[in-house]
């Protein structure tokens, strides 16, 4: 089996899918890229058994035929290249790989293509278009909520509510919930599936930066995306997601405005004086003011500062977790947000105040128990 490929192209492609692949996969040959040649075309695949990604790209080539090809020693060599058409020999009875370049030739192992695992198919599913602008939107207001507690598998993934009118997703690690929803998103009937944070992850990194569109296939067990020339199959999380619904607190009396970035540049000069292991940062909400302070007793360090906002409510004072805060914060692109309270000791919710029009954002985060310092 012979065939010829531009060397970056190769590259950029390998690239991809390469953040499939783990470094001490359970079955040895998953350390490869599998090599199928068809019709003039490329087909490679990266799999960790969980997670597969497939692309493919146009080359020069006479005959089928597959292999599995080191992943690791492939992409080095492809690194150090120039751009260039490189040759790829293969000897399919001794499984030997040989690269013929401008500069050289180099020889490595491969292994047969028949002991690469079988990538699961769709089948009996469930489809849903949209486009890759919502995909990553939602990708990125909520990933970061997920657990990463392998004891509650449920909230290591983000858990997605797809119905006729809406496509919600959520995600909790148990201190804090995302509820990310597009009214711009929706399937024929109602369905929920867990999606793995891996795989997120990798949908993250290679979603194509101009809008386009994302075909996305669903059953019970498996879920297929498919944009580009990239198609990637994952295995859903089998398990309950909590009922979160029920832990959104509905009545909110407490509202607080104020700049998003006067606020988070605030909590992070704060919390670099609060407890290392809390990271506790006090809120005291008086009139039109804000003071924010923290204190860290083994150390003797405090700090406080004051903020002006827009209150409505009665006076409070809550503690939060800010490293939780400022995650949030971090990812929200409105200029001011709407902090909702109730009572010191239950959770309070960030509301953008601009949102666009398909979207909306809700961020819940649970407070924690106040040191008796004044």
């Amino acid at each position: 089996m012979k065939f010829i490929v531009s060397s970056a192209a190769l590259l950029k492609e390998l690239n991809n899918i390469n953040g499939v692949i783990t470094t001490n996969p359970v079955v040895p040959i998953l350390e490869n890229f599998l090599f199928e040649i068809e019709d003039g075309k490329l087909i490679i695949t990266a799999s960790d058994l969980q997670t597969s990604m497939i692309t493919e790209l146009e080359v020069e080539a006479r005959e089928s035929g597959s292999i599995a090809v080191p992943a690791r020693i492939l992409l080095e060599t492809l690194k150090n290249l120039p751009e260039q058409p490189v040759t790829f020999s293969m000897d399919e009875k001794t499984y030997s790989i040989e690269l013929s370049s401008d500069n050289g030739r180099y020889k490595l192992a491969g292994e047969n293509a028949i002991d690469f695992p079988k990538i699961p198919e769709v089948t009996d599913g469930y489809n849903v278009d949209i486009s890759t602008d919502a995909l990553a939107s939602a990708i990125a207001n909520s990933i970061f909520a997920t657990s990463n507690d392998e004891l509650r598998p449920a909230m290591t993934g983000v858990y997605v509510n797809l119905s006729p009118t809406s496509t919600t997703f959520v995600a909790t690690d148990g201190h804090r919930l995302i509820r990310y929803r597009r009214v711009d998103v929706a399937s024929e009937g109602e369905h929920t599936i867990i999606i793995p944070r891996k795989a997120l992850n990798l949908l993250k990194t290679t979603l194509p930066v101009e809008n386009s569109n994302v075909t996305v296939e669903f059953n019970t067990a498996n879920a297929f995306f498919h944009f580009n020339n990239i198609k990637m199959i994952c295995r859903l999380i089998d398990e309950r997601f909590p009922d979160y619904e029920n832990v959104i607190p509905a009545n909110n009396d407490n509202h607080m405005s104020i700049a998003k970035l006067d606020l988070l540049n605030s909590l992070k000069r704060i919390s670099i004086y609060a407890n290392k292991t809390t990271n506790q940062v006090r809120l005291k909400i008086t009139g039109s003011e804000l003071q924010i302070s923290a204190e860290d007793l083994d150390f003797s360090n405090e700090a406080n500062e004051r903020l002006s906002c827009e209150h409505d409510g009665e006076d409070i004072e809550i503690g939060f977790n800010a490293r939780f805060l400022m995650e949030m914060l971090n990812n929200l692109e409105s200029k001011d947000i709407t902090l909702q309270l109730s009572e010191p000791n239950r959770a309070g919710l960030i509301i953008p105040k601009e949102q666009n029009d398909n979207e909306d954002i809700l961020m819940l985060v649970m407070p924690v128990m106040l040191s008796n310092y004044v």
